[in-house]
């Protein structure tokens, strides 16, 4: 089978990683507002961690909204009646060049806009894919993400308000532990939040090296940041910095955004970023100034010692690893998490069971309720309140490659704060390739309910995007198209 390579890293990037950022003007050639066009939706296909056995990787796949640690990924915007979305993809089917791309569903006419080529990021890592946000006047933002400090990040924002055709590159700043503003030119995991009248809260990770025993490795640091404008951007303030770092995932209602997020322990045994363990909740609801656990007990930060007031549920005891999809809140704005847990990182049945949980705060105590079984760590799957009714989007059913990433994606419904859950649809079926990362968009219209791709968890593929509604109808997005704007294809319809 071949194996995808990287790509060489432009000569221009060298030079900017070996002199620290100071020729960050010159790479606007790699990264110009696009009006380009392409002729339909094709996702990147990416893997990681070759296993040699018949799972042939660790995760793979259609992987054009991976990860869970990114969003978001589409935006519902109600004053123009339009759903914005990104994803990662390529520009055709024999490409692994990761390319991020913006689409918009018109939810008048129930078409979808030709996709906006915005940059190529010269990389096949899925890693790198970007997040999309609007502003409070409709302007559209890309953070273009990096894995890591090996390659620049990039902001975009639209030329003109709910118009995705052209956008503009944002020579954003930041300000550094000493007060001086720096380039805002890497990140990694970024999730954007815009709070209406303040302005981005966003949550992301840097990489910290020299700070462990092993100074060959790095910590993934959590943290978190704001900017009035999207231009000039705050300090990051780190969340927690224990032992190997962490990952994170983030969700807001209203004023209130909330992080759960796992540590990666240092051990002599099961070590490093495959065995994230534990569950912790933290939140602000004054635009980051003050940051407490569920209970309202204030933290400081940032968080250094395992046993903490943010911490949820102790899974390293048991030995259990901990893969975090999504954070959302009940009708009263308590946090509920949506995650899965297993007994190590390797895919197979041998590290089952593969099993999906909810955390609901009750005002009261964390309460956890199991919501199923699943075949991989990486299933990942949304989560959606609308009063009394949660709903869960998710691979539930093995694919046609079982025991891969994704699989056959189910709709299930609680009427019970998470206590019990019913199928309420299969929303795909007969597939050739495995569904996976099903999106929830930020205020998800019932038209544009989730979105994801597919792709093979065996091998190279071809990927295709597709979203569905709150009924479960699932329709493709055209791999090509002959008009600016067309219907999106039917399928897995009953």
């Amino acid at each position: 089978m071949k194996q995808f390579r990287k790509r060489p890293i432009h000569p221009l990037l060298t030079v900017l990683l070996t002199g620290g950022f100071k020729l960050l003007t010159a790479l606007a050639a790699l990264a110009q507002p696009a009006s380009e066009t392409k002729p339909g939706y094709q996702g990147i296909w990416y893997f990681i961690g070759p296993t040699r056995d018949e799972y042939a990787y660790k995760y793979s796949g259609g992987l054009g909204t991976y990860p869970a640690n990114h969003s978001p990924f589409a935006v519902y915007a109600p004053a123009v009646r339009k759903t914005f979305f990104c994803y990662g993809g390529v520009t055709d089917s024999a490409s692994r060049a990761l390319c991020h791309f913006v689409g918009v569903f018109d939810h008048r006419t129930k078409t979808v806009s030709r996709p906006t080529l915005l940059l190529d990021k010269h990389t096949d890592d899925a890693h790198d894919n970007p997040v999309l946000q609007l502003d409070g006047q409709g302007f559209i933002w890309v953070f273009s993400t990096s894995h890591g400090t090996d390659r620049p990040s990039f902001i975009h924002r639209s030329r003109n308000p709910y118009d995705a055709s052209t956008f503009e590159r944002i020579d954003a700043t930041r300000l550094d532990a000493a007060g001086k503003k720096v380039p805002f030119a890497n990140f990694s995991y970024f999730q954007s939040h815009y709070l209406p009248g303040q302005g981005f809260l966003a949550l992301m990770t840097h990489y910290d090296r020299a700070v462990l025993p092993n100074p060959e490795k790095s910590r993934r640091t959590i943290s978190f940041l704001t900017s009035a404008d999207g231009v000039s951007w705050s300090a990051w303030q780190d969340l927690a910095t224990m032992e190997e770092g962490h990952y994170q995932t983030s969700g807001r209602r209203g004023n209130r955004v909330g992080s759960a997020f796992n540590y990666h322990p240092h051990r002599s045994v099961g070590s490093g970023l495959d065995y994230r363990t534990n569950l912790y909740y933290v939140e602000t609801d004054d635009f980051g100034k003050t940051w407490h656990a569920a209970d309202g007990t204030r933290l400081t930060l940032p968080l250094t010692k395992i046993g903490n007031a943010a911490l949820v549920q102790d899974y390293a005891r048991p030995g259990l690893n901990v893969y975090i999809n999504d954070v959302n809140f009940d009708a009263a704005g308590r946090p509920i998490l949506f995650y899965l847990t297993s007994r190590g990182p390797d895919s197979g049945p041998k590290n089952g069971p593969y099993t999906g949980h909810v955390a609901h705060w009750t005002g009261q105590n964390w309460i956890i309720h199991d919501v199923g079984a699943f075949d991989h760590n990486y299933d990942m799957g949304s989560l959606y309140v609308a009063g009394k009714t949660w709903r869960i989007i998710a691979p539930l059913r093995p694919g046609p490659q079982p025991f891969g990433t994704g699989g056959e994606l189910t709709l299930l419904e609680s009427r019970d704060e998470g206590k019990t859950w019913t199928t309420g649809r299969d929303l795909t079926a007969n597939s050739s390739r495995n569904h996976v990362y099903p999106r929830r968009p930020e205020a998800p219209h019932a038209n544009f309910y989730a979105f994801w791709a597919d792709g093979n968890a065996r091998r190279p593929s071809a990927s295709r995007l597709y979203f569905c509604n709150q009924r479960g109808d699932v329709f493709q997005l055209p791999a090509e198209m002959k008009k600016d704007w067309e219907k999106p294809v039917p399928v897995f319809r009953k």
